[in-house]
């Protein structure tokens, strides 16, 4: 019998990083399934991920146990998850539930690892969806007046679900700033790859209005910069002369769809490090 953990690790670059990782997980009886690291040149980081087969009898605590003399001597960011976990998600949405629908195909054939342990609307619509996958609802209409109260509302949430990531599934209301920074690197968001071109109501039709000949979609982490924060995942898609504004509009929605997708899975996966302003993203 064995078990299957992801170690990700980030420090300053030095030479035998890599010698002294690996040397104490042979000695803690762990056998490297999968290796991906960089060095950011400019920044001096080394960024390493290990997906790492282990006895049964060795669990994660022992696994940080053998390596914190390394961390220690390279004074290195690590974690350690179970790659056999179903990580729990919150999937936030308003009207538009393309991106939520499809996140929940993914999960229910197996090709998405994750368990959503809730979905938050400001808005009704998404109840039914809820109901058929017995998952629970909240409704929770956003005014200036309560903002405040909904935001420790989700953060209570998270905390009892044990919630690793919070996913903006198009959910259409700006996070407050304070609630951006205490789920910093926790919070995904997808939106359409215009900006700042098309900013507002309708940037499918006014991109159409411009002629525009590439449309696409960016997934990334939320920040207090509406929409810049680190990306995660990207992808366009060219459109012709020949197109209605309608039809931009559905491949957008499918544009979306699959990024928020593979950004959400790369996240659980532990394939995604923060490096200042940008990610590295092991594929």
């Amino acid at each position: 019998m064995s078990k299957q953990f992801v170690v990700t690790l980030s420090c300053a670059d030095q030479i035998g990083i890599v010698a002294a990782v690996t040397t104490e997980l042979a000695t803690a009886r762990a056998n490297i399934a999968e290796s991906n690291q960089f060095w950011d040149r400019d920044a001096n980081r080394f960024f390493l991920r290990l997906s790492v087969i282990v006895p049964d009898d060795i669990d994660r605590d022992a696994i940080e146990h053998a390596l914190k003399p390394v961390t220690d001597r390279f004074d290195m960011k690590m974690r350690v998850v179970d790659d056999e976990r179903r990580p729990k998600i919150i999937l936030m949405v308003s009207k538009f539930d393309h991106a939520m629908l499809h996140l929940l195909y993914q999960i229910r054939v197996g090709w998405l690892r994750a368990e959503v342990v809730a979905i938050i609307s400001n808005h009704e619509t998404s109840r039914r969806t809820a109901e058929y996958e017995g998952i629970d609802y909240y409704h929770w209409p956003l005014t200036k007046e309560n903002k405040q109260e909904q935001e420790e509302k989700l953060l209570t949430l998270v905390k009892e679900t044990g919630a690793e990531a919070v996913i903006l599934a198009r959910y259409m209301q700006v996070l407050s700033d304070s609630l951006s920074n205490r789920l910093y690197g926790r919070i995904i968001n997808i939106h359409h790859s215009f900006l700042p071109s098309f900013k507002g109501a309708k940037p499918y039709h006014q991109a159409h209005a411009r002629g525009v000949k590439l449309i696409g979609a960016t997934a990334h982490y939320v920040t207090p910069d509406l929409d810049e924060g680190p990306i995660i995942e990207q992808e366009t898609e060219r459109v012709n002369h020949a197109m209605t504004a309608e039809d931009f509009v559905a491949a957008g929605r499918d544009i979306e769809s699959r990024v928020l997708a593979r950004a959400v899975k790369m996240h659980l996966e532990g394939r995604v490090m923060l490096n200042g302003a940008r990610t590295i993203v092991f594929n």
